[in-house]
C-alpha cells in the first residue's frame, strides 16, 4: 500500500501545481529560523495551561501576536475564542484552526518545564490541569504559520483566517463560536478549512487518509436518584450508588449485546460522583459517561439501550416516575470526515516536506473525536482537511514499540511529551499545506 501511494504521490506531483520548488526551501528555512523563538512560546504555553472557556491568558497571547503581524483581530467570540483575518488580494477564503484548553490531568514527564498548574472546574473542585493532548503545539503551530504566512505574502491570494478555539476537550468549543453570530461579525465562511492534531506517532511522519478519520462523540452525565438515610439502615433507603453501580455494569452489555459485532462502539464511564461521609447514603448519584460511534444507528442504539437500563433499575428499586433518572446531554459531534479530493492535494504538496514512507493513508479511523468541524458543519461550501503530525520522539517511540508498547505516550495521560523537534515541523507542514491551497485553488 505504502508503494502505491508513493507512485501514486509521483504521479500526481508531475500533473498537478504545487508549491514551487524554490518556496518550499524558502518555507523550511524560515520555520527552522524561526525555531527558537516558536519552541520558547511552546514551553511557556505547556508551563501554563488552561481549561475549556477558561483560555485567558492563552487567547490573549494569540491576539497580541496576531495584532502585531497586522491581522484584522477579533476577541471573545464563544467567550475566550480569537480570530485573525489576513486579506491578500482576491482569492480563496481559507480557515486553519487551533484548539488552546488543556486536561484535568497530573502531568508525571519531569521535564523542566512541566506543568504545575491547578484550576477550579465548574463545579468548585480543584484540579491538576497540563497539556496531555498538544493543544500546546497547535497554539504554537498557529503562531509560527501567521508569522509566515505575512512574510510569504507574494507567494499566495485570498483570505487566510487563523482561529484559536476554546474547549475542544469538552466538545462544544466550536458550536460555542458559531453559536456566538462568529460569521455575523466579521469573520468570513471559508472555502477551505485545515488543521493539525499532535499524535503519538514519530516526528516526521503524519496521518492524513481520506474519508472519515473521527468517531461521533457523546458526552452525556446520568444521574440516579433514591432514597438517603443512614449507613446501618440501608433497608430504610434506596441507595443511588448501588444503582449507579449496577448501571456502569450494564452499560457494557450494549456494546456486547445490541451492536453487531461488525460494527464499532465504545461507551466509557469516566466517573461516578456521589455522597461524602462513609456512613451516609446519599440521595442521588451521578455517572459521567462517554459514547463513540461511527453511524447514527449505533449512536441511538446507543442512547436507548442507556435509557432501557436506567429505568429497568429504577422499576427494580421500587421509585416512582418522577425518580427516574435523568440525562443531561452536555455535548455532540458528528465524525469526522476529510474531503477526499482537498487530503490528496495536501498530502501531494506535503511530499517536498515529508520523507518517502511518511505519509501515512490507510490507518483506521480513530476512535477519539474532534469538533474541529463542527466550525463549518452543515455549510456545503466548505471542504476540510485534518492532519495527524507526530510529535514522538523517534528514539523513544522505537524503544517502546521493541517493548511490545504501542507508542511511547497516550493521549490524555499524563507522560504526555511533545518533541520540541516537531513544533517547526508542524510549522513547515501547515505553511506547505496552506500555500498550496492558496497557490492553487481549484474549487
Amino acid at each position: 500500500m505504502k508503494n502505491k501511494l508513493g507512485l501514486f504521490l509521483a504521479a500526481i506531483t508531475l500533473t498537478t501545481a504545487t508549491v514551487h520548488a524554490q518556496t518550499s526551501k524558502e518555507v523550511h528555512q524560515m520555520a527552522y529560523a524561526d525555531s527558537a523563538r516558536l519552541v520558547q512560546i511552546f514551553k511557556d504555553i505547556h508551563q501554563n495551561p488552561e481549561l475549556g472557556f477558561m483560555e485567558v491568558r492563552t487567547s490573549g497571547i494569540i491576539a497580541k501576536e496576531l495584532r502585531a503581524l497586522g491581522y484584522q483581530t477579533l476577541t471573545g467570540i464563544g467567550k475566550t475564542g480569537v480570530v485573525g483575518i489576513l486579506k491578500n488580494g482576491e482569492g480563496p477564503i481559507v480557515m486553519y484552526r487551533a484548539d488552546m484548553d488543556c486536561n484535568s490531568v497530573k502531568e508525571i514527564t519531569g521535564l523542566p518545564y512541566a506543568s504545575t498548574k491547578t484550576m477550579k472546574k465548574e463545579d468548585g473542585t480543584e484540579t491538576a490541569v497540563m497539556h496531555a493532548c498538544g493543544h500546546d503545539a497547535h497554539v504554537t503551530w498557529l503562531l509560527g504559520i501567521a508569522k509566515m504566512m505575512v512574510e510569504l505574502k507574494n507567494e499566495w491570494k485570498g483570505t487566510l483566517v487563523l482561529l484559536g478555539q476554546p474547549a475542544e476537550e469538552v466538545m462544544t468549543g466550536a458550536k460555542a463560536m458559531v453559536n456566538d453570530s462568529m460569521y455575523n461579525k466579521g469573520v468570513p465562511v471559508p472555502d477551505y478549512l485545515f488543521g493539525m492534531h499532535t499524535w503519538n506517532i514519530p516526528v516526521g511522519t503524519i496521518d492524513n487518509g481520506t474519508g472519515i478519520r473521527f468517531a461521533g462523540s457523546d458526552q452525556l452525565d446520568v444521574t440516579f436518584y433514591g432514597i438517603g438515610g443512614h449507613g446501618s439502615g440501608p433497608e430504610n433507603t434506596k441507595d443511588p450508588i448501588v444503582m449507579a453501580c449496577n448501571a456502569v455494569m450494564q452499560y457494557q452489555t450494549i456494546i456486547s449485546r445490541n451492536i453487531a459485532a461488525q460494527d464499532v462502539a465504545v461507551l466509557t464511564v469516566g466517573a461516578i460522583h456521589a455522597g461524602v461521609d462513609n456512613n451516609v447514603i446519599p440521595s442521588s448519584a451521578i455517572v459521567k459517561l462517554n459514547l463513540r460511534w461511527f453511524t447514527e444507528k449505533t449512536r441511538n442504539t446507543l442512547i436507548d439501550g442507556i435509557k432501557r437500563i436506567n429505568e429497568g433499575i429504577a422499576v427494580a428499586n421500587g421509585l416512582s416516575r418522577e425518580q427516574y433518572p435523568g440525562i443531561n446531554f452536555k455535548s455532540n459531534v458528528f465524525p469526522l470526515d476529510n474531503n477526499i479530493a482537498l487530503t490528496n492535494r495536501i498530502n501531494v504538496a506535503l511530499a517536498a516536506v515529508i520523507a518517502p514512507g511518511k505519509i501515512i493513508t490507510d490507518n483506521p479511523s480513530s476512535m477519539g473525536s474532534e469538533d474541529f468541524h463542527h466550525l463549518v458543519f452543515g455549510n456545503n461550501k466548505t471542504v476540510y482537511n485534518y492532519i495527524k503530525v507526530g510529535v514522538a520522539n523517534p528514539a523513544d517511540y522505537a524503544k517502546a514499540i521493541q517493548e511490545g508498547k504501542k507508542a511511547p505516550f497516550f493521549h490524555h495521560s499524563g507522560n504526555y511529551l511533545v518533541d520540541p523537534a516537531g513544533i517547526p515541523l508542524g510549522t513547515e507542514i501547515g505553511v506547505t499545506a496552506l500555500l498550496e491551497i492558496l497557490k492553487n485553488d481549484n474549487p
